[in-house]
């Protein structure tokens, strides 16, 4: 796990999804002797189960946690399977063409911008999302080159308010889900607690895209899954 400068930074907002890639992000920020603070949003996602597995994650580390509320913005991104009770969650593979359909529109720059601030307003010296190498294809928010143009958006648009060295933390772009679960399993991540499905059901669909990625990457990891899977 690289990050932007040598040594780690002290305190990190971690945008907490309530999934496996933000839980285990923000335990190796623990382990590396970061201070940290979750900060979810509520969008209106048809997965807002999501929500409480980040509140008990939080809860599990002792750290705060923040509910960021966006219901309004969501309601204005139709369009998305995520935002938009008319259109459906798609199934199959994560890296399927048909996987667009689960994009919401600038997601990751609108939580980012909200987590500068907050950053900001707390003394924390990074921001920190959990973009890995199998989103590339089909999330333009999720590649090595937004978090680059971001980070100087960031700096220009807060002159003066972040430290030189302020950055944001996103060490799973170049690693796959099965890299993730197995750091994640040697740092004691409790898997049972963390969401996937976008399908927001009770148990996990086992179909859709998130979930046949969760269930290989176990797979591919050697990891024991224990999630409860409907089909």
């Amino acid at each position: 796990m690289t990050m932007n400068r040598p040594d780690p930074p002290a305190y990190v907002v971690v945008l907490a999804s309530g999934g496996l890639d933000s839980t285990t992000l923000a335990y190796r920020l623990r382990d590396m002797g970061a201070k940290t603070r979750l900060l979810s949003f509520d969008y209106g996602q048809r997965h807002a189960r999501e929500l409480e597995c980040a509140r008990q994650v939080a809860g599990g580390l002792g750290v705060p946690h923040d509910v960021a509320d966006l219901r309004s913005v969501g309601g204005l991104l139709r369009g998305s399977a995520l935002t938009d009770p008319l259109v459906l969650v798609p199934d199959g593979h994560y890296a399927a063409e048909s996987m667009r359909a689960t994009v919401v529109p600038n997601r990751n720059a609108v939580m980012l911008d909200i987590a500068v601030a907050v950053a900001i307003a707390n003394g924390c010296d990074a921001v920190a999302f959990g973009a890995h190498g199998g989103d590339h294809a089909v999330y333009p928010d999720c590649r090595p080159e937004f978090v680059t143009a971001f980070t100087a958006s960031a700096m220009m648009a807060n002159q003066g308010f972040l430290p030189h060295d302020f950055q944001v933390v996103a060490p799973f772009l170049d690693c796959d889900k099965a890299e993730i679960v197995r750091l994640g399993s040697r740092l004691g991540v409790p898997f049972a607690a963390t969401w996937s499905c976008y399908k927001g059901g009770t148990v996990h669909c086992g179909t859709c895209g998130t979930c046949t990625e969760r269930r290989e990457a176990f797979q591919l990891a050697g990891v024991a899954d224990p999630t409860p899977y409907a089909g």
